[in-house]
């Protein structure tokens, strides 16, 4: 599919970022700003962090920024004033702001809020480096139906499948035999169930080798991010469910691998740096500089490989479940477990209970088809009430392992 073109005389680039304050934003806000002949701004957006959204605009000169909370709006106007730079705020803006011209759409906005502005994106053609798990987790089948209508391109943000693209062969996608996550296995990877039931809030975001937000670091610990990039991955390449698989890398060196009818294995390597797959992104289907550490094989010395263990990480195992049932279930399953994180970071819930706080959801809502994106939303609002009942509901059990 063809990517468009910038309409105006200026040549460079237009990008907007939605998310610009959360990890990958500002990651890709420090990309942007060391390469400014190459791209221009279009919009930055963020939730409610006024002050670093106010210093991304001014560095960067975006034509456009938005607080995603309405009630910061005055803060952010006044943070901007005499600069020129557009001021908005709600969510409705924000979708705007991804409806405006811009060569490539960053989609870096956590959870489902950021389903509706991506999707805005799409359906004017753009090129959307998508970083949120969830559009397609929970829209899957409706984002990819609109990127074929619209002649858009989605390119994988997550190191992951970021990786598995860069290598994966699509004119011979016939000949793949499969593609292959790594997973670091989190910072419980060795800790036994029954330590991990007593674990903090501020253990499971201490990741062991990437920077990120608090949410995505719990997913990494419970390892619900990798079922999450499992049913994307089904959404981003042709292959069937059973073709996808997941090994325990805990180097975090090597993010992605295809193997291929011939025996051949490709595999992308690289620093656990986000700035490499966003700089893939922004500068596709070239390449561009970016300040990551180059990658000493000879000093790593040692790259090592496990299976994973469903027993102890539940998590994957009703991922594939979800990815199985289609329709609502992976809506569900993202629904539920965004609920769960959150009441285990916010004290309500132990560590152990989010995976069981997911399964009862699911168990809880039959399995629909999803048409339209008021499906989507319908089945996610119900999800999320169910899940919260359970949240508060909440006592220590364990698990099963199925």
């Amino acid at each position: 599919m063809s990517a468009p073109r910038p309409s105006s005389p200026d040549h460079r680039r237009g990008v907007t970022v939605l998310g610009s304050t959360g990890s990958v934003g500002v990651n890709t806000v420090d990309l942007l700003a060391r390469d400014r002949d190459r791209f221009r701004v279009e919009a930055l957006t963020g939730n409610r962090n006024v002050a670093l959204l106010a210093e991304q605009a001014r560095l960067l000169s975006a034509r456009l920024a938005v607080v995603a909370d309405a009630g910061c709006y005055h803060a952010l106007k006044e943070a901007l004033f005499g600069t020129g730079i557009e001021v908005a705020a709600g969510r409705d803006a924000v979708i705007e702001a991804a409806s405006r011209p811009a060569e490539v759409v960053m989609a870096s906005i956590v959870g489902a809020a950021g389903l509706a502005p991506a999707l805005a994106a799409v359906r004017r053609g753009a090129i959307l480096g998508l970083a949120n798990k969830e559009c397609l987790v929970s829209a899957g089948d409706i984002m990819v139906a609109e990127v074929a209508r619209h002649g858009a391109r989605i390119l994988p943000v997550d190191s992951e499948h970021s990786a598995i693209y860069q290598v994966f062969e699509f004119e011979n996608a016939r000949q793949v035999r499969s593609v292959v996550l790594t997973a670091s296995g989190g910072p419980f990877r060795e800790m036994e169930r029954e330590a991990m039931a007593k674990v903090s809030p501020a253990q499971a975001v201490a990741h062991p080798n990437w920077s990120m937000g608090a949410k995505i670091s719990v997913d990494s610990a419970t390892m619900m991010n990798k079922g999450l990039e499992l049913i994307e991955a089904f959404h981003l390449f042709p292959v069937d469910r059973e073709q996808i698989e997941i090994v325990v890398h805990p180097q975090s060196v090597i993010h992605g691998l295809v193997t291929y009818t011939d025996g051949s294995v490709l595999a992308q390597l690289g620093a656990p740096d986000m700035r490499t797959p966003i700089a893939v992104a922004l500068a596709w289907p070239e390449r561009m500089a970016a300040p990551v550490a180059k990658l000493d094989l000879a000093e790593i010395g040692r790259l090592t490989f496990e299976a994973p263990d469903e027993d102890r990480f539940p998590a994957l195992r009703l991922a594939r479940a979800a990815l199985a049932a289609g329709g609502s279930a992976p809506t569900v399953l993202n629904a539920a477990n965004e609920i769960a994180v959150h009441g285990f970071l916010a004290g309500r819930l132990g560590f152990l209970e989010i995976a069981r706080v997911v399964e009862d959801t699911l168990a809880a809502i039959p399995t629909r088809p999803l048409e339209t994106l008021a499906d989507v939303a319908d089945i996610d609002s119900a999800a999320r009430e169910i899940a919260a009942t359970f949240v508060s509901r909440s006592a220590p059990r364990a698990v099963s392992a199925g």
